[in-house]
């Protein structure tokens, strides 16, 4: 592990030249602080030993330049749309898909969690009750309680899930 002294000079040094990476790669200031602090985090914990200023450079152009792409191929990433980003469009959906993503919105919160996640994050019951911290079974009663809801309020078998 590196002193404080020795973190404190490369973050002085790097720090611009990690940001700009990060900009080019991610253009999104919140991604770029986690890799930036990802990055120097990496540093402080990595034992390698440099043989001049260029080379200390480089490998901080490659690991930074290595997280951005990691985070950019990340899964959940490229699979997923907020929904800010789908309520900010709602003309690109299909009407009947703007009725369930309204319908889907106005549940309450305990069952529009468990809907948004079961569905749209496409996460198993067991790890909706990890993340949630609540019971397999409390899991399965509020994803039935919620198709119920969401059945009386659009109407019919033709939302069935």
């Amino acid at each position: 592990m590196r002193s404080e002294g020795e973190v404190n000079r490369a973050v002085e040094k790097y720090a611009d030249t990690v940001r700009r990476i990060c900009i080019v790669h991610l253009k999104n200031n919140a991604d770029t602080e986690d890799i930036f602090q990802t990055v120097f985090l990496k540093y402080v914990l990595s034992s390698v030993s440099f043989e001049n200023e260029e080379h200390e450079k480089a490998w901080f152009i490659r690991v930074t330049v290595n997280a951005c792409k990691d985070l950019l191929k990340n899964f959940f990433r490229s699979h997923t749309v907020s929904i800010d980003e789908i309520m900010e469009k709602p003309s690109s959906l299909p009407e009947d898909h703007r009725d369930v993503l309204e319908a889907v919105l106005n549940l309450p919160s305990k069952y529009r969690d468990v809907v948004y996640l079961y569905y749209y994050e496409e996460y198993t019951v067991p790890e909706i009750s990890r993340i949630l911290n609540k019971k397999e079974n409390t899991v399965y009663t509020l994803l039935k309680r919620s198709r119920k809801i969401l059945k009386e309020k659009l109407g019919g078998d033709e939302y069935e899930a």
